[in-house]
């Protein structure tokens, strides 16, 4: 089963940010697992997004008294697949995933333009293809935020395993074109190690400066650093800032020769990250 093209000309995002709720819920050593809430009376109906650990899930929802209706999933990843097959035969929902990836209990195959609509829940989102980090990975969009899986992290985004940097490059290109104000529900708490990072990139940001001290005063508390903002993202994170003078510079005196373009200064950041130890 395929999800629901969008009709033509259909906004990627076109529901009020306000409308969404959502409950983060730690998993494993930095996963975020997230729920998803339905509107007005249906608050207690939710989607799971990327339930890596089965138990975190039922548990929340037997504490909350929450009723399980929907699971989405960005990609194959095992801590973000982990719990799909047994949550969705125990509760008897359907499971939402990317049609290029063999995802596990999987009924509706989804691909960029396709509507996911959840009516237990009220609300309804659009899928965009983003590879890179897998070669199926896609990303729901709708009411003010975007649920991206490993794509896009604050300051940050995930490593290649099979997609190439042009790849990864247009994918976030298509994210950084959401509204600023989009929430961004990423997967995994990196912050702090990709703020280390980013200022070794572009130490003459001062916005970047800023968020490393929010970021730092949040987990010196313990409190996490995300949801971001497309916006936040857009001033701080160095792999959505490739194209700028000082990231280039940057990234071509790492590599010791000149940049051939959009997706080599982008692949220099992305391998200059994989290595960096600071």
């Amino acid at each position: 089963m395929r999800g629901q093209p969008l009709p033509m000309g259909a906004a990627p995002n076109p529901q009020p940010a306000a409308s969404l709720a959502v409950t983060r819920l730690p998993a494993f050593d930095d996963n975020y697992l997230w729920l998803i809430h339905g509107t007005g009376a249906a608050a207690s109906e939710v989607a799971a997004v990327d339930p890596g650990d089965p138990q975190v899930i039922a548990d929340a929802l037997a504490a909350r008294g929450l009723a399980l209706r929907a699971i989405l999933v960005t990609h194959h990843h095992g801590d973000h697949v982990g719990g799909v097959e047994s949550l969705a035969g125990r509760f008897g929902v359907p499971v939402y995933g990317p049609a290029g990836e063999d995802i596990p209990a999987r009924t509706v195959a989804l691909q960029e333009g396709d509507a996911v609509e959840l009516p237990a829940l009220g609300l309804s989102f659009t899928v965009l293809d983003v590879p890179g980090h897998t070669a199926g990975h896609i990303a729901y969009v709708g009411h003010g935020a975007v649920f991206c899986g490993d794509t896009l992290f604050s300051a940050g985004c995930g490593r290649l395993f099979e997609g190439t940097p042009a790849q990864m490059l247009s994918s976030l290109d298509k994210l950084a074109a959401l509204p600023p104000e989009t929430r961004v529900y990423c997967a995994h708490e990196y912050t702090a190690s990709n703020v280390r990072f980013a200022r070794a990139v572009e130490p003459g940001n001062g916005a970047l400066a800023a968020y490393e001290a929010e970021v730092a005063a949040l987990r010196a508390r313990h409190e996490a650093t995300v949801p971001s903002t497309i916006g936040l993202e857009s001033r701080i994170n160095p792999f959505l800032r490739t194209r700028l003078a000082a990231v280039r510079a940057s990234a071509a005196t790492h590599a010791g020769r000149p940049l051939a373009g959009d997706a080599d200064a982008f692949a220099v950041v992305r391998e200059w990250k994989n290595g960096f130890r600071g």
